[in-house]
């Protein structure tokens, strides 16, 4: 569905984007991480049909997305701040939207109503930040999109709404097999919606696999012996912790092989304990360098 090939992008002879691929089949639901200025927002304004790039291919069905305005009528896209005109009502984007996208749904607008509880007669620019996130979901999905874009999406929501959001896009991909691209510091929540997650950093894609792959390709296991005792060679470790004779490892590889290798050493108790989306996050960016650090004053 989306397939970026080699893609670079400088500003200022900054490259911002640095050969980047990236694959997003129909009907994901693909979670873009990476840290401040990977180039995230910079990827999804590419893919959006905003920027062009410098190199490489940008394809939505194999078509480009910046020289190919049908593609871009396929395509909607949440921003981290909301665009909007000055003096213009949600209803007022209602028919600029409706003017822009064949696909809106004047109907599908009425049906979500009771859903966001906005007003349409009211100033976008007089509702809350919420409010305006609200409207802009509200906007979103009445124009049926065949690929969603979402930077930073929640922001500023309540949990309530959060949660009834990605009801909302959930049953959309279930149903209209719609694709969601989104980017999020909120990893936590990404690991309750997203089947594939891409990790991003310095303008390159480390890694992208789905969600259950990464999980089970890095784990972290808890043991402790009767006294100081070797580890098994070949062990690919990420990050050891030692306190006293317990032992906390983040290794690389199947849960069930390390855990049958490590049990062949007899230590006295031997935990294996899946590791978070945000763990995975930290260990695949280069483990302890990109950790909490303490600083003295």
């Amino acid at each position: 569905m989306i397939e970026v090939k080699g893609l670079f992008k400088s500003f200022d002879d900054f490259p911002v984007l640095d050969g980047l691929d990236l694959h997003v089949k129909k009907g994901a639901v693909y979670g873009l991480v990476g840290p401040n200025g990977a180039g995230k927002s910079t990827l999804i304004r590419h893919l959006a049909g905003i920027y062009r790039q410098d190199r490489g291919e940008v394809l939505i069905d194999g078509r480009p997305v910046y020289d190919d305005p049908t593609v871009k009528t396929r395509v909607a896209y949440i921003p981290d701040e909301i665009f909007f005109f000055n003096q213009a009502t949600v209803q007022d984007m209602m028919k600029f939207y409706r003017d822009l996208y064949l696909s809106f749904s004047e109907e599908r607008f009425a049906r979500l109503a009771p859903a966001f509880d906005l007003d349409p007669k009211r100033l976008m620019r007089k509702l809350s930040k919420g409010q305006q996130k609200q409207a802009a979901f509200w906007l979103l999905m009445s124009i049926c999109p065949d690929v969603v874009l979402l930077d930073e999406p929640v922001d500023g929501l309540d949990p309530v709404m959060r949660r009834q959001i990605w009801s909302l896009l959930l049953q959309d991909v279930a149903e209209r097999g719609t694709t969601v691209l989104v980017s999020s510091h909120n990893l936590r929540e990404l690991e309750d919606v997203c089947d594939h997650v891409g990790i991003l950093h310095k303008g390159k894609l480390l890694l992208e696999r789905s969600l259950s792959e990464l999980q089970d390709n890095i784990v972290k296991i808890q043991l402790a012996y009767p006294e100081e005792r070797e580890l098994p060679e070949g062990l690919e470790l990420l990050h050891r912790s030692d306190s006293g004779r317990v032992l906390q490892l983040i290794l690389r590889g199947s849960a069930e092989e390390l855990n049958k290798r490590l049990a062949a050493t007899n230590p006295l108790f031997l935990d294996v304990v899946p590791l978070s989306l945000e763990e995975i996050f930290i260990y695949e960016l280069g483990g302890v360098d990109h950790e909490v650090k303490d600083i003295l004053f």
